[in-house]
């Protein structure tokens, strides 16, 4: 009797386990926003306006947290349905993105809200989480065969970028009618400085110690062009993609390095693996923080270097290598929107690029980030790189404005898992440009 019932029970919980999958299948059937059924997500959407705009959205990480998935994955969701915008123009991540700058520029956008994603963004610290958990997981994940063959070879499409993009913006640039010192120093070199923290506030100083004025003066020259050339690296990630679509043979599909392939893993996802990815991720980070008190080096790079030691040598039990590959996933798959709504907030004055739109700057700026590709492109294929790989990350993630860039481009390029080496191209290579703007301002005066 005892058997009987139990072998009854286990087929009952086997029938109601089968009508829940085929309820929760139903349930998906349709389309989809941020993993939800549309009309599921509608409502949330409109619990979080509704709160947003009568001034009763919680507090903290909670309400802007809301907000910035709510907003930023209906940015995204239209944005890779738009046609022109999808296939030329970046799709979601660029509308997400100048989606969210146009509603702080147009006042649409509560002016608490705007406080409270800037605060969450900077002094929270979402970027950092975010990227901690891309470089960590990413590199992790890698065959570490990769890491010890690309090794030092990966400065040479960086050194190609740079040369590319200082000749034909000097080319463009004297055919626009701007003098060599105008288009190389006020034009390329902070668009391939590593962004706004990183590049054009020390690239300030560079030139006032070196020419003279106030830095706040040259800030306010450098800026626009760093702002229009990250608008044109997002937009010239997603044309890449589609080139590598067309010609298969020019992208490796987020491999970078050619003749060598690598089939990854079937994955099962384990929350508590997850875990302890979350706590490598952090824990890197914070240790090259740490280091880069000591180390004039930005921490980044040097949690690259450590993440990269730690998987070429076998450091990490597996638990926390496959943890920090299924996090790394995770925050890529369900905060990316979120995270682009807040670059467009945070980081993106609209009304600088819009100041900047005059023919002559377009076309050099224009100039600029088709160099950047152009020379990574072909130093990375002649060094072994897929040339599409090579020039969205050693190129257009020199030409973009450092961490926030490199995410919008990479997910415009829907090439993630290269975040390590557009890491390197923003934090690395724009130590370059900083070098080269002590060599090159002193050769103007």
């Amino acid at each position: 009797m005892g058997d009987a019932l139990r072998n009854y029970n286990q087929e009952s919980n086997k029938k109601q386990t089968t009508s829940n999958t085929l309820a929760f299948t139903k349930i998906n059937k349709g389309p989809v926003i941020f993993n939800t059924p549309i009309i599921w997500f509608v409502l949330f959407a409109a619990i979080t306006l509704i709160s947003m705009y009568t001034g009763n959205l919680p507090g903290g990480m909670i309400g802007t947290l809301l907000v910035m998935i709510v907003i930023g994955e209906a940015f995204g969701w239209v944005g890779d349905r738009l046609p022109i915008v999808k296939t030329f123009l970046g799709g979601g991540a660029i509308l997400a993105i100048f989606g969210s700058a146009y509603m702080v520029y147009s006042g649409m956008l509560p002016e608490t809200i705007t406080t409270s994603v800037n605060d969450f963004m900077k002094t929270g610290g979402f970027l950092d989480f975010y990227i901690a958990a891309l470089i960590t997981g990413s590199i992790l994940g890698m065959n570490s065969k990769i890491l010890v063959k690309v090794g030092l070879r990966y400065f040479i499409p960086i050194g190609g970028a740079v040369v590319g993009a200082m000749a034909l913006t000097a080319l463009i640039g004297s055919i626009v009618g701007f003098t060599l010192q105008e288009a190389v120093l006020v034009i390329a070199m902070p668009i391939m400085g590593g962004g706004m923290g990183a590049g054009a506030v020390p690239m300030s100083q560079v030139y006032s110690e070196l020419l003279g004025q106030e830095p706040s003066y040259y800030i306010s020259m450098l800026v626009p062009a760093l702002a229009l050339g990250n608008v044109f690296a997002i937009i010239l990630a997603s044309v890449l993609n589609k080139i590598g679509e067309k010609y298969p043979s020019l992208s490796g599909n987020g491999q970078l390095l050619q003749g060598f392939t690598y089939e990854k893993p079937e994955m099962k996802y384990d929350i508590q693996k997850m875990g302890a990815g979350l706590l490598a991720a952090l824990s890197f980070f914070t240790l090259g923080m740490l280091i880069a008190n000591v180390i004039p080096l930005h921490g980044y790079a040097i949690m690259i270097v450590l993440v990269a030691v730690a998987k070429i040598a076998n450091l990490l039990p597996a638990i926390v290598v496959e943890g920090a590959s299924q996090w790394y996933q995770f925050v890529a798959k369900n905060w990316t929107f979120a995270l682009l709504f807040g670059i467009g907030v945070a980081y993106t004055d609209l009304g600088t690029v819009l100041d900047a739109l005059t023919l002559q700057y377009v076309l050099t700026v224009f100039g600029v980030v088709l160099g950047a590709i152009i020379g990574a492109g072909l130093l990375g294929k002649a060094v072994g790189f897929y040339p599409i790989e090579s020039a969205i990350t050693a190129g257009l993630c020199m030409a973009n404005m450092g961490g926030t860039g490199d995410v919008a481009v990479l997910s415009a390029a829907k090439r993630m898992e290269l975040m390590p080496f557009s890491q390197i191209s923003s934090r690395l290579g724009g130590s370059i440009i900083l070098l080269l703007a002590g060599l090159i301002v002193p050769l103007f005066i």
